[in-house]
């Protein structure tokens, strides 16, 4: 009897690990055709009802978002299909007028990689081509799960040297320089090149963008925002500069030479839209060369060199008689508040607008090329809102048949879904 209940139990033992076994073998194989993620997806939620910006529905429906898949991160292997139809990339060029018209994008980023995918998705174009450097401040899993999502486009890259970049510091510069690199090296023809920021979010679509490189203003000709240097900015090229690394730029004190070649200093924005031939003469003329080695002790640099070399007159598509025209970026400053704009909704951080939803409609109305900035835990709000009226733009403009995929919100009854409880920021 004893030997029995002993054989008994030795069966039951060698069925539970077999089931358990085959548990195991069952789970991998049926997940084997999905991306591994770290982070969480979010059940779909109706926008909230202060997004004034979403074209108006029905009384009986609500938008209502499609785009339900957020994930933190990302692990290799992915399932690059399942991504980019998940994710809402569009896969096709929306018409001939951007196929025949490809743009370069350097995109630097460090920090919150939703937000970062988000961007990616509403600038992405399978006749673009994207360079995207990541700070070597960056946590190693942060530049894995980029490099695992850039792996999904044969269109995306991540710049071959990384810096570890510095607010104001010339590290922020090089990183620039070492996507231009790249991009010149690419198969594709690209032929206007844009940088961003992680916290940038496009308000033009593709197509808008493209007409306005095309337009009479801009055709062959650079565009960097600036005027000549003004006195108050002239201690941040007149005086030596120390970046220390990751952290920031400190005076030492010492008066510097004057700029190579005689070149008179301007003063500008560090964002542009450079023609090809304009990164070429970057990379390989000894004038631009000569003022990027007198630029590494100087304070900020990429807010005077973009702008000082498109003054040159040899330059290629330089523009010598230029000030700040451009509409590259709609952007809140602190100091312009009562002038430029009557405040911002959100938070200020460098003196920059953290924009809420409330400041949707004054960034629409200025109808940048980009606004900046957006963050994802202050202020979702702003981003879900800005984001499905930006994806529902270049769909109604697009000339090719609508895949769903391309959809990140959709009309659905108003009955079905609990009204989304507003997301208060809360200060640090």
């Amino acid at each position: 009897m004893l030997q029995l209940e002993s054989a008994k139990c030795s069966f039951l033992l060698c069925l539970g690990i077999c089931i358990f076994i085959c548990s195991v073998i069952y789970i991998k194989a049926k997940n084997s055709d999905t991306p591994k993620a770290q982070g969480h997806s979010l059940s779909c939620h109706p926008f909230p009802d202060d997004c004034q910006v979403l074209p108006p529905s029905s009384s009986s429906t609500r938008w209502q978002r499609s785009a339900c898949q957020e994930v933190s991160n990302f692990e290799s292997p992915l399932n690059c299909s399942w991504i980019q139809t998940e994710l809402h990339f569009i896969m096709e060029p929306l018409s001939r007028e951007e196929k025949d018209y490809p743009l370069a994008f350097i995109i630097t980023i460090h920090k919150e990689f939703e937000v970062f995918v988000r961007l990616l998705r509403a600038i992405y174009t399978p006749q673009n081509v994207y360079c995207i450097h990541v700070d070597l401040n960056a946590p190693p899993g942060y530049k894995a799960s980029v490099k695992s999502l850039a792996g999904c486009f044969p269109n995306i890259f991540l710049a071959s040297v990384s810096e570890r970049v510095t607010y104001a510091g010339f590290s922020r510069l090089q990183a620039d320089i070492n996507c231009m690199q790249d991009l010149v090296r690419s198969p594709v023809k690209w032929r206007k090149v844009i940088n961003l920021c992680g916290q940038d979010f496009p308000t033009m679509s593709n197509l808008e963008l493209v007409q306005y490189m095309q337009g009479a203003e801009w055709r062959d000709i650079n565009m960097t925002p600036g005027i000549k240097q003004p006195t108050s900015m002239q201690h941040r090229t007149k005086k030596q500069h120390v970046e220390i690394k990751g952290a920031y730029v400190v005076p030492k004190g010492i008066t510097k030479n004057p700029a190579p070649h005689k070149l008179q200093i301007y003063f500008g924005t560090a964002y542009y839209a450079l023609t090809r031939t304009f990164v070429e003469y970057v990379l390989n003329s000894s004038v631009a060369k000569d003022l990027l080695e007198w630029s590494k002790d100087t304070y900020s640099p990429d807010e005077h060199y973009w702008v000082t070399l498109n003054h040159v007159k040899d330059a290629p598509g330089s523009n010598i008689q230029g000030g700040w025209e451009g509409n590259i970026r709609a952007i809140k400053w602190r100091d312009q508040q009562g002038t430029a704009h009557h405040g911002c909704n959100g938070r200020y951080v460098r003196d920059i607008c953290v924009y809420a939803i409330e400041d949707l409609p004054w960034i629409i109305k200025k109808n940048s090329m980009f606004a900046n900035k957006f963050e994802s835990n202050s202020f979702p709000e702003a981003l879900d809102c800005l984001e499905q009226w930006h994806r529902h733009k270049v769909l109604q403009q697009a000339t090719v048949p609508i895949k769903s995929s391309w959809q990140l919100a959709v009309e659905a009854p108003k009955t079905k879904f609990k009204k989304r409880a507003s997301t208060k920021y809360k200060p640090d």
